[in-house]
């Protein structure tokens, strides 16, 4: 059974920050993708950051230069630091990772959400 645990979202005035972390647990044997996608309301999910099998960035355009993705392999763990926010960050940030379990072949998994909204 794998699970991704996110923290940290919250409210924040606008231009300032927050740091996610996602933690992937249970009994995986690889992960070979893992970012962080959102979803506003009325909106479809997209990606915010991610990164990828060739364990490169991507990093939507709206994001680039405010947010940065990392990660502590030993921990199976990834984290977004947002700064300036802007109240069109508004949304429920989902962790997502691609990766193989010892009873499964590669699939996707998401965690169960957390909330960020930027208002003053």
């Amino acid at each position: 059974q794998v699970q991704l645990v996110e923290s940290g979202g919250g409210l924040v005035q606008p231009g300032g920050s927050l740091r996610l972390s996602c933690a992937a647990s249970g009994s995986i044997v690889s992960i070979y993708a893992m970012g962080w996608y959102r979803q506003a309301p009325g909106k479809q999910r997209e990606l915010v950051a991610a990164f990828t099998s060739g364990g490169s960035t991507n990093y939507a355009e709206s994001v680039k230069g405010r947010f940065t993705i990392s990660r502590s392999s030993a921990k199976n763990t990834v984290y977004l630091q947002m700064n300036n926010l802007k109240p069109e960050d508004t949304a429920v940030y989902y962790c997502n990772a691609n990766l193989r379990t010892d009873r499964t072949l590669r699939g996707d998994y998401w965690g169960q959400g957390t909330q960020v909204t930027v208002s003053s």
